[in-house]
């Protein structure tokens, strides 16, 4: 009874802390902490002891493979120097240079006990650098190595905690410890490389949608189990299922299972993430008294877990920059990758958050450690040191720094026009599957309805929602309203008794389906329509720049001559139509083309990428 009250209590908490974070528009993860934190002190909370069996094993694996769910096989691959430098390098960096800070403040521990606390401490949260990282709409790329780092460095940190361990009960060797990272690490990518063939073959032959959801939802333990099994890491196991899953599910048929795997693993995340921040502020009445009676004194105690936080602090920069820069001396590194502007490194710098994995951790202490409580407190410190830090004032950061984020026009751009070829491809695969057989009124539907779907993607990008409303934008809300009265009718013959439950349920059922997908159109409209200002060219004559635009030639060999000079990334080209100037998007850390523009006054630029012919007027924000 007890345990079920628990677990009703803390949803309920979960779900109230973060309606009210965003709300107020205050990072969710920090107000839970700010209220766990408050209810550990209130004395009809009962003390929280955290397992670290139930971390490790019940909420780390499902975190890190929704995670790698999300992530893109192709963006981790193209950033694999920058994640690895960080999820591998920065994590033994910190261990040992942690751990030589905290041997040096308390020569009482000894110094393999200060190893595996500078492990516990080294590795960034998994979900508290990506969840403010998105709030405050960093660059794709620094949010890219940011996941990445989150999902590799957990692996990295508990094989440090491992051999720090086993050190500490002196059965430990140099040649051991390379043994058993090659093992963890090269177990770890078999297993989990097997363990998604396995999955996939067997979702690939599932149709029915309860089975292949459930299939999903207990792919980390059957990753994680195996790798464990053979002492390989259960955790980089988990996650290379994840992006490889991730990269098949598209590919894989049965619609309705792709979308009851992505609801349902959105829920299992936000239930396990944002209880993974309550417990953490719940810790804290716990740890503190834990320490009243040690023999190294609290002022002692308490100084050297600020200087350990401290060091915490500095030790990120001081790998991050020179990881960023000195690769880059290498002319072909170089050349393939460009250095990116000060503030990128900067800002991945501060996003150093550390969470319920450091906690969980260090509770794998053996107990008879002596002076184990001051580690324990020393990890407290650092988790809600850097929460409230770093996380309060990442966002400030951001802004003051001028970095930007994705750009939403350049995406809604980028999304009409590969709708538009995926629409084209409909249509041709239409064209060569008809027969001389197949009534015309129904091909004539099957082009209407395609078609029409490729150009509400482009009314996206028409006036803002204070104008006329778009036609797809009035079909959904007029559907809407024709959906609720076929519920309710529905509804009132079930109260009759006529129809089986059976029966009612498959035609509730497709209006759920059909009501969903207008839903969805209406959320894009209510995202998009926010005061981006951007529109469509209308035939008619609008805009009078897009009219009377030149048609200067493509070079064949374009590039961005501004990001050549200054050192920076280019992500699309964009060429001004009255004078053939080729500048980056307003997505490329620099935004060339927009620049370019206020510079002189040229209103109107076109794509030159590949399959794009699409033409902006800057002066009026309207597409032709």
């Amino acid at each position: 009874m007890e345990i079920a009250l628990g677990v009703l209590v803390l949803v309920a908490v979960v779900c109230a802390g973060s309606a009210l974070g965003r709300k107020l528009n205050i990072s969710v993860p920090l107000v839970l902490v700010l209220i766990g934190v408050a209810g550990s002190f209130l004395p009809f909370v009962p003390d929280i002891e955290l397992n670290p069996e139930v971390v490790l094993v019940g909420l780390l694996p499902p975190l890190l493979y929704a995670a790698a769910l999300r992530t893109s096989l192709f963006d981790f691959g193209s950033n694999r120097r920058a994640i690895g430098l960080l999820s591998v390098g920065y994590v033994i960096f910190g261990t040992v240079s942690v751990g030589f800070v905290v041997w040096w403040l308390f020569p009482e521990i000894p110094l393999a006990a200060a190893m595996a606390l500078g492990a516990v401490l080294a590795p960034p949260d998994a979900v508290a650098a990506t969840a403010i990282a998105r709030k405050v709409g960093m660059p794709r790329r620094i949010v890219t190595i940011l996941e990445g780092e989150s999902l590799v460095n957990d692996a990295t940190a508990l094989i440090c905690l491992r051999a720090a361990i086993a050190a500490i009960s002196g059965a430990v060797s140099v040649a051991g410890i390379a043994g058993d990272f090659l093992l963890a690490v090269g177990g770890g990518l078999v297993v989990g490389i097997a363990a998604a063939y396995v999955l996939t073959m067997l979702r690939k032959r599932i149709r029915n949608v309860a089975i292949n959801t459930s299939t999903s939802l207990v792919a980390p333990l059957v990753a994680y189990l195996p790798a464990e099994a053979i002492h390989a890491s259960g955790v980089l196991a988990v996650v290379v299922t994840g992006l490889i899953m991730g990269t098949k599910a598209p590919s894989m048929p049965n619609g309705a299972a792709r979308l009851s795997q992505r609801s349902n693993w959105n829920t299992v995340q936000f239930l396990l993430e944002n209880s993974v921040f309550l417990l953490i502020g719940l810790q804290v009445r716990s740890i503190v008294e834990g320490v009243q009676d040690d023999s190294l004194g609290a002022g002692r105690i308490w100084a050297g877990c600020a200087v350990i936080l401290l060091a915490v602090l500095v030790l990120r920069p001081v790998w991050v920059f020179p990881a960023t820069y000195l690769p880059r001396l290498i002319p072909s590194v170089q050349r393939k990758d460009p250095a990116p502007p000060w503030q990128f490194p900067a800002i991945v710098s501060w996003a150093g958050m550390r969470g319920v994995v450091t906690l969980a951790a260090v509770l794998v202490l053996p107990e008879d450690l002596e002076h184990r409580s001051v580690l324990i407190l020393a990890a407290l410190v650092v988790v809600g040191g850097t929460l409230a830090l770093q996380g309060f004032t990442l966002p400030a950061l951001v802004r003051v720094l001028r970095v930007q984020g994705p750009d939403q026009r350049e995406d809604a751009l980028n999304q009409a026009s590969l709708t538009q070829l995926a629409t084209a491809a409909g249509v041709a695969r239409l064209h060569e599957l008809r027969t001389e057989d197949d009534p015309p009124e129904v091909v004539s539907m099957l082009k209407r309805r395609t078609q029409e779907r490729g150009l509400a993607a482009w009314e996206r990008l028409g006036r803002p929602s204070g104008e006329t409303a778009t036609p797809s934008e009035r079909y959904a809300r007029l559907r809407l309203a024709m959906l609720e009265a076929e519920r309710e009718k529905v509804l009132e013959l079930r109260r009759g008794g006529e129809y089986a439950q059976e029966v009612l349920t498959a035609v509730l059922d497709r209006l759920d389906v059909e009501e969903s997908m207008l839903d969805g159109v209406l959320e894009e409209v209510d995202t998009s329509g926010d005061g981006g200002g951007e529109g469509v060219a209308k035939p008619g004559g609008e805009c009078a720049h897009l009219e009377s635009a030149g048609s200067p030639e493509v070079p064949g060999d374009a590039f961005c001559d501004d990001c050549v000079k200054e050192g920076t990334t280019t992500v699309h080209l964009r060429m001004c139509l009255d004078c053939g100037n080729v500048g980056c998007c307003d997505s490329s850390p620099a935004s060339h083309a927009s620049r370019h523009f206020r510079t002189t006054g040229h209103p109107v630029m076109r794509s030159i990428e590949p399959g794009e012919d699409w033409r902006w007027c800057y002066a009026d924000d309207l597409l032709g």
